[in-house]
């Protein structure tokens, strides 16, 4: 396919919904070309307040399209062009900005960032050319960039294919009139595919993407409202899950950890991937308790125990006690009931709630084993590899586009 002649094409079509321009880079990161009439000053931004080295990791790691963002919600989307697993081009559309954003509101973003490049007169310069930078409503930029996507290689992607910050992580309030009828319709849908475990939720998935903006709160902390969408979602998420038969204790458990993660990031590029992670391993996890086999109350009580209270070093002895059973009665009948033994059940249990840390947390290989009381790193690595087949390094990496 001709990826100029579309790109060109592709340029009009922006044009004729504001000024949204786009930019092209080679595999190092140099300019190629752009149709930017501030291309010195938008084009430093991006380098300087770090998307720049974040895009290009993300087009040599995965290659899928994102968003990436400042602190106070400037945005810029990025897709790319590889050869033979190699990085050969980016392509970048924006800046916009997600929702309205003040003088101070970028005044303040730029406490987050080293001020080495970033002289005096390049921010006043910045903070005067905010009031051209268009607001674009995040469904309509993640239509934008799967337009670049296909006109780049053809392939038609969903919503929810895309490494983007979604509608659910996505607090920022929208001018038009919101369907509250639709969006509601669209939230049962995917609190549906909770209830019922539906591994098949890709569908509702997207088309909740590309109709609700999110939780309509207002404040002046633009991460703070992203913040507050995400623990909402969460919030409902937990409650639909405990309806479809997941354990009241193990499904607040995992939404607190879930929640903490959001509270804890610092960026929006860190918060980006919560959302959509924890309402996977919600669905995952209901969908694995509906398969299982009806066990005994004892057992199910002591299986309800283990998947809750996975930082604690548990032992077949102190379930037997809990159900008042002998260590060696409590260890047959649950192997029986299960098909795992204790240790093994307690060992997957871990490996469970360590790839959700993995994936939503910046602690360490070393804090994670600590955490979950694997008594050593190596340990830990040892037994997470038998069980998902990578180190959790690689995992970590993997799930991040690295």
């Amino acid at each position: 396919m001709d990826i100029e002649q579309n790109l060109a094409l592709f340029q009009e079509l922006l044009c004729c919904g504001g000024n949204i321009y786009t930019w092209r880079y080679d595999a190092d990161g140099q300019l190629l070309s752009s149709n930017c009439p501030h291309e010195s000053l938008f084009g430093a931004a991006f380098s300087f307040l770090g998307c720049k080295e974040r895009a290009l990791s993300i087009g040599r790691k995965s290659g899928q399209p994102q968003a990436v963002g400042t602190t106070f919600g400037l945005l810029w989307g990025v897709d790319f062009v590889c050869r033979d697993g190699a990085l050969e081009r980016m392509y970048v559309i924006g800046p916009v900005f997600s929702h309205n954003v003040s003088r101070q509101d970028i005044e303040n973003g730029f406490r987050h960032y080293a001020e080495d490049e970033m002289t005096l007169a390049w921010k006043h310069r910045l903070i005067r050319a905010y009031e051209e930078v268009p607001i674009v409503q995040h469904i309509l930029f993640t239509r934008y960039l799967l337009m670049l996507h296909y006109c780049l290689t053809g392939e038609k992607l969903d919503a929810a294919d895309m490494a983007i910050q979604q509608s659910f992580a996505d607090a920022a309030p929208s001018a038009a009139k919101r369907d509250r009828h639709r969006v509601w319709m669209s939230e049962q849908a995917l609190l549906h595919m909770v209830r019922s475990g539906n591994l098949n939720y890709k569908s509702a998935l997207n088309d909740s993407l590309l109709i609700s903006e999110g939780v309509p709160v207002q404040g002046k902390d633009p991460l703070r409202q992203a913040k507050t969408s995400v623990i909402v979602f969460t919030s409902i998420v937990c409650r639909a899950a405990i309806e479809g038969g997941m354990p009241p204790e193990a499904a607040y458990s995992l939404g607190d950890a879930y929640m903490q993660s959001a509270e804890n990031a610092l960026t929006y590029d860190e918060l980006r991937a919560i959302p959509l992670q924890m309402y996977d391993d919600f669905i995952r996890r209901v969908h694995r308790a509906k398969q299982k086999p009806k066990l005994s109350v004892p057992i199910s009580r002591c299986r309800d125990y283990i998947e809750m209270h996975p930082e604690e070093k548990i032992r077949a002895k102190d379930l037997a006690k809990l159900v008042g059973y002998t260590e060696y009665y409590l260890t047959r009948r649950f192997k029986e009931e299960t098909g795992l033994s204790v240790n093994d059940y307690v060992q997957q249990a871990k490996i469970g709630r360590a790839r959700v840390l993995l994936q939503s947390t910046v602690l360490s290989i070393q804090e994670i084993s600590e955490q979950l009381c694997f008594g050593s790193r190596n340990y830990f690595s040892r037994i997470f590899s038998e069980i998902e087949g990578c180190t959790p390094t690689q995992f970590r990496d993997r799930k991040n586009g690295r």
